[in-house]
């Protein structure tokens, strides 16, 4: 296994993000989907969407956290105060439980050849411990539970249910979101304890 170290994705490390954000072709979100209402998404461009991501890494708090495997970036993980997220503050599909001040984890890209080694786990492990640094009271996510089937790694960017369960999330409630077909629950960890 690989030394794995997890690091708050601040601006000197914004390269090393991007080169593991999918670009081909101008497509790839760029962890800015969630940030931007459906028409300005729609409106933006590549370029846009990279310069809004450095700008956000640029000043705290950190975007998300980067995964280095033996100095090597692997993976990345996005989050911040859910209501940094324009589209999921409007959400139809995932709904507020409460008023929690609560920050979201977004998305995970965990490079190809290093996968099913432990990278989505210590993202979300370094995910824990920053927002718990930075005062977050709680954290939210939107994963899937693929109940043992596989799944394509095109619609695991919003993890697991099994991932977030051995980090201590619990099951909120199922949303109307999807991905893979499958339902996204809303899963919680407390930060205040």
């Amino acid at each position: 296994m690989p030394d794995i170290t997890v690091v708050p994705a601040t601006e000197d490390r914004y390269e090393d993000v991007c080169s593991l954000l999918p670009t081909s072709g101008g497509w790839g979100c760029s962890c800015q989907y969630y940030r931007l209402s459906a028409g300005d998404f729609s409106r933006s461009t590549m370029e846009g969407r990279l310069s809004a991501l450095g700008a956000q890494m640029a000043k705290p708090p950190a975007p998300g956290v980067v995964a280095y495997a033996d100095g090597i970036p692997v993976g990345w993980c996005a989050f911040a105060p859910r209501t940094e997220y324009e589209r999921l503050m409007r959400s139809r599909t995932i709904p507020f439980v409460d008023d929690a001040p609560v920050w979201s984890v977004v998305c995970f890209v965990v490079k190809a050849g290093h996968r099913r080694q432990g990278i989505s786990k210590a993202l979300l492990a370094g995910a824990v411990d920053y927002a718990r640094s930075q005062g977050a009271p709680g954290l939210e996510a939107y994963p899937i539970d693929p109940a043992g089937e596989r799944v394509s790694t095109a619609f695991l960017f919003v993890g697991t249910v099994h991932t977030f369960e051995e980090a201590g999330f619990r099951k909120v409630m199922e949303t109307k979101a999807t991905s893979a077909r499958l339902p996204r629950w809303l899963m919680r960890l407390d930060l205040t304890g």
